[in-house]
C-alpha cells in the first residue's frame, strides 16, 4: 500500500472519530443536564481532533498525497502530482 492510500485511510478514520465525539457530546448534554464535565471533555477532544485533521490535510497537500479538485475533475492525466509527473518526464 502506498503512503497516499494509508494517509487517506487515516483521514477517514479521524473524520469518523470526530463524528463519534460530537455525537457523544450531544448524548452527554442530554443525559447529564450540565451536571458533569463529560460533554466538555468530549467536545474538547473533538476540537483537538479537528485541528489535527486540518494539520494532516495541510501536510498531505504539501507532500502531494492529496490533490484538490472541483466538482468535475479534469481528465486523469492532468491530476498527476508534480513529483510523479517529473519522474514520468525523466523516463527515456
Amino acid at each position: 500500500m502506498s503512503a497516499a492510500f494509508i494517509f487517506k485511510i487515516v483521514i477517514i478514520l479521524l473524520l469518523i472519530i470526530i463524528i463519534f465525539s460530537l455525537t457523544s457530546g450531544m448524548i452527554f448534554l442530554v443525559r447529564d443536564k450540565g451536571q458533569s464535565n463529560r460533554m466538555v471533555r468530549s467536545l474538547t477532544l473533538r476540537i483537538v481532533l479537528s485541528i489535527t485533521l486540518f494539520i494532516l490535510l495541510f501536510i498531505g497537500f504539501k507532500m502531494g498525497w492529496i490533490q484538490p479538485h472541483g466538482i468535475y475533475p479534469e481528465q486523469q492525466e492532468n491530476n498527476i502530482p508534480e513529483t510523479e509527473r517529473a519522474l514520468l518526464e525523466q523516463r527515456p
